[in-house]
């Protein structure tokens, strides 16, 4: 960037700062916040200038960050608000994919180790998975490398989880669905082997028999995809259901997509309540009965965590789990069963 004044003070008028304070982002001198630095470097992304050089120290805490594929937007929005949190405690983050079929997450923890990252994040990673190696999690602990999981809690890891009420969102899906005189219900989530399918799978079966007396509910286990809960949906249908409760946005959409093709309403014949509330969610016509989970604080509460392990070294890892109540978004896709 040339720093001339007309610069200058175009970015200080988007940042709603002094031309002073520009200034002194761009020399690193004088005092300035973190917020008022970050809404400059926002203005600065904003209005297509290059950043100031350079903006890390020996000092700056690395974090790695290994999220499962980005196709599905909660992954996505999970993957925005940890780089935001972690540049905002000061930190860089260095993000991996754990794509099926690509590089493993384990072999992105090999890597990740090799930078030398002073510390981790696991979001829905195969410590969610009770079918895993837990093994590379306790290396990481012998490397004392201070590491959290999100989404995904397992008692037998020495680190903290910062996860969804899974149970408190299908809890509260069911009852709504009850109340609007649905009795056939189905849950289309994932494979149980995963905790929080499986945590769904065990609070939809507990809220079917307080509720209606079933207690051998319909539940069909799959992927978190479009397509697979697509390739579901009609055998739902055939069995009689009214109401679906799906364990991703992505498999409500796919579902809606195979009631449709069907001749049938979405209402009108078929609910439909997804979970996670991702973006576009409310804009769909009709907009998705959804359940919300808390992204931005389940990340504040885990970044802000790890940082505090970052500063107290020789403190003993242990674990905690760390619920985040969801929110039940009532939108078009439920109605009063016939």
């Amino acid at each position: 960037m040339t720093k001339n004044r007309t610069s200058m003070a175009d970015i200080a008028a988007h940042a709603g700062v002094s031309t002073a304070t520009v200034s002194r982002v761009f020399n690193g001198v004088g005092q300035v916040s973190a917020d008022t630095r970050r809404k400059v470097l926002t203005a600065i992304d904003e209005l297509g200038y290059d950043r100031p050089t350079p903006e890390r120290t020996p000092d700056t805490p690395t974090i790695g960050i290994i999220v499962p594929e980005l196709t599905n937007p909660i992954f996505a929005s999970f993957t925005h608000h940890l780089q935001k949190e972690v540049s905002r405690a000061g930190g860089i983050s260095l993000i991996r994919t754990q794509t099926p079929g690509a590089t493993s997450e384990f072999d992105h923890l090999s890597s990740l180790l090799d930078h030398r990252v002073s510390g981790l994040i696991f979001v829905s990673g195969r410590h969610a998975d009770l079918l895993a190696d837990l093994g590379p999690y306790f290396n990481v602990t012998q490397h004392s490398i201070p590491f959290v999981t999100i989404n995904g809690a397992r008692p037998e890891i020495p680190a903290p989880d910062f996860s969804t009420g899974d149970a408190l969102g299908i809890r509260a899906a069911v009852t709504h669905l009850h109340e609007l005189g649905h009795t056939r219900i189905a849950l289309l989530g994932g494979r149980t082997h995963i905790v929080p399918a499986l945590r769904k799978a065990e609070a939809f079966t507990q809220i079917m028999g307080e509720l209606i007396g079933d207690h051998a509910p319909i539940i069909e286990e799959t992927f978190y995809t479009y397509e697979a809960a697509a390739a579901h949906t009609a055998s739902l249908i055939e069995r009689g259901v009214t109401a679906i409760i799906t364990g991703s946005d992505l498999q409500a959409l796919g579902a809606i997509r195979t009631i449709t093709s069907m001749g049938l309403s979405v209402p009108d014949d078929i609910s439909i309540i997804g979970f996670d509330d991702t973006f576009l969610m409310s804009r769909l016509s009709p907009g998705l009965t959804t359940v919300h989970q808390p992204v931005a604080s389940i990340v504040s509460a885990a970044v802000r965590n790890l940082f505090e392990a970052l500063a107290t070294p020789n403190s003993a890892p242990i674990h905690e789990d760390y619920v985040f109540s969801p929110d039940l978004v009532v939108r078009g896709t439920t109605a009063h069963a016939r």
